[in-house]
């Protein structure tokens, strides 16, 4: 197949560039800045201050000169202070001292990053991690730090911010040794993370169906996962007629990339990880509006980079679990050979399925996934997908919808979002919008109507799990940031990956 020319622009090019950016920084607790040197060699450094309270030493003014300066230390907020000869000093808001959690950590350390955007050596002081223990806040601030100073610019001719060298956290008061522990666990996440953002953030011609599978054999190799990569006339025969459905109107074959690690000793359980990965959706014969939405339709795989990203921590973080994913990637064009209104696609399985609209093409990639998890005999299943607008409209763009057949299932999940910061809300999986996917031609249909679309996309996805414990994460609302807010960097947020890794590296079968 000839290579689409578009891409040629970019010789040696990679879609995941955090991975030498991650190599090249070392992030470490420390007693001293700057190895004893009173922080001289470092660019900048930051010091936490709470809205009451002692301040800590080395500022050099006291809270009435901070106050006329407008710092009021409100969470986020931050201000410079210029020492001739020495580091520059940030002081950085943390609000209330007694409300302090390991969010206010993570934001912390993404306020502070941003606030020096030219710095590559930084340290930050924390005078007190509030509730959160040693190894968590460690954790959040390398999180905060590392994912606030996140830049895609992979195809830039020079990058709009130096890359981070050195970060050192003075943690006051905490066990050095657990704080070096949970940095370390950060660097792990915030990694994952980063690889998730850099492939929904990459070009569509950049980053094809089979491209995404080298990405996969290259990470795989890594960090500790086996991969295999199952081309089109795999596919064929394994009957999977929703992603080929999918594919019909592209230049570019599908890929089911499917992903296994296995931990050291004795599993605890076995999870399987179903992501979307339509690497670009035009909406097909029922084509999207050319709108700024239509633009960000290369980040329809999303679900698919946070499950990839996910996998490449768990080894790095001891999981205990067998985690299992499928990747289901292919892009959705609109040609002379596209699937069309009308259609019935037969999924893996036998279920066959009238297509009411090919822009509801998520669905179906993923069914074929979903089958394939429950032959594969996984203890549970999670799926991951930008899925639906129903979604976005509901809960906008700092949570995610899940709904599952699984109470204890949806309550890891949304357990595992407080303790990341990705959020996710549970909706009701309404049974009795279950005759809204009703087909007079087919078993079902993927349209459900004008209402309710996040529950009956759900509710077309449970049609294909049987009795094995299930929950779906619609992220089409929490895929992209319009600007930076907090570790969320503009762009592709990287959603998914640090909560899939919560939920997987202890995981244990659920009711």
């Amino acid at each position: 197949m000839t290579r689409n020319p578009v891409k040629l622009i970019a010789e040696g090019f990679s879609p995941v560039p955090s991975l030498e950016a991650y190599d090249a920084v070392r992030v470490s607790a420390v007693e001293e800045f700057g190895g004893g040197t009173g922080g001289a060699e470092l660019d900048a450094i930051g010091v936490l201050v709470f809205d009451e309270g002692p301040l800590p030493e080395g500022i050099g003014l006291d809270r009435d000169a901070l106050a006329r300066a407008g710092f009021e230390a409100k969470p986020g907020q931050t201000l410079m202070l210029p020492q001739p000869g020495r580091s520059l000093i940030i002081v950085v808001g943390g609000g209330p001292e007694p409300e302090a959690t390991a969010a206010t950590l993570r934001d912390a350390g993404a306020a502070f990053v941003r606030a020096v955007k030219k710095a590559t050596t930084v340290g930050l002081r924390v005078p007190s991690v509030g509730s959160t223990d040693a190894a968590g806040a460690g954790r959040a601030l390398t999180e905060g730090v590392l994912l606030g100073r996140y830049r895609y610019d992979a195809l830039k001719a020079e990058p709009r911010e130096p890359a981070l060298e050195r970060v050192e956290l003075l943690l006051d008061g905490v066990d050095g040794e657990a704080a070096s522990a949970g940095i370390a666990e950060g660097v792990a996440t915030a990694r994952a993370t980063a690889l998730a953002r850099d492939l929904a953030n990459t070009p569509p011609s950049h980053l094809t169906a089979s491209d995404m599978g080298e990405v996969a054999e290259l990470l795989g190799g890594r960090f500790g996962f086996d991969v295999e990569v199952l081309d089109r006339e795999q596919l064929i025969e394994l009957g999977c007629g929703g992603i080929l459905g999918v594919n019909a109107a592209s230049a570019e074959e599908p890929r089911m990339i499917v992903l296994n690690y296995l931990p050291e000793g004795t599993a605890t359980g076995h999870l399987g990880l179903v992501g979307k990965g339509i690497m670009y959706d035009s909406g097909g014969i029922s084509l999207k509006p050319s709108d700024p939405m239509h633009l960000l339709m290369k980040m329809d795989m999303g679900g698919a980079a946070a499950v990839l990203g996910a996998f490449t921590a768990l080894r790095d973080l001891g999981a205990t679990a067998r985690v299992t994913g499928w990747l289901m990637c292919t892009d959705n064009m609109p040609s002379g050979s596209a699937y069309k209104l009308g259609d019935v696609l037969t999924a893996r399985g036998g279920t066959t399925v009238e297509v009411k609209n090919t822009d509801a093409e998520g669905r179906l990639v993923l069914m074929d996934g979903l089958v394939l998890a429950t032959e594969a005999g996984v203890d549970a299943i999670v799926d991951i997908a930008t899925l639906t607008g129903s979604a976005l409209r509901a809960l906008g763009e700092t949570h995610s919808v899940v709904l599952g057949t699984s109470q204890p299932l949806v309550d890891r999940l949304v357990e595992a979002g407080d303790a990341t910061d990705e959020s996710t809300w549970q909706f009701p999986l309404v049974r009795k919008y279950r005759k809204l996917l009703d087909s007079d031609v087919a078993d079902i249909a993927n349209l459900g109507g004008v209402n309710a679309g996040a529950t009956t996309a759900a509710l077309f996805l449970a049609e294909f799990v049987g009795d094995t414990p299930w929950a779906h994460l619609d992220i089409a609302g929490t895929m992209s940031a319009d600007s930076d807010d907090s570790w969320r960097s503009k762009g592709a947020t990287g959603y998914g990956a640090r909560l899939l890794v919560e939920v997987a590296r202890g995981f244990t079968p659920v009711g």
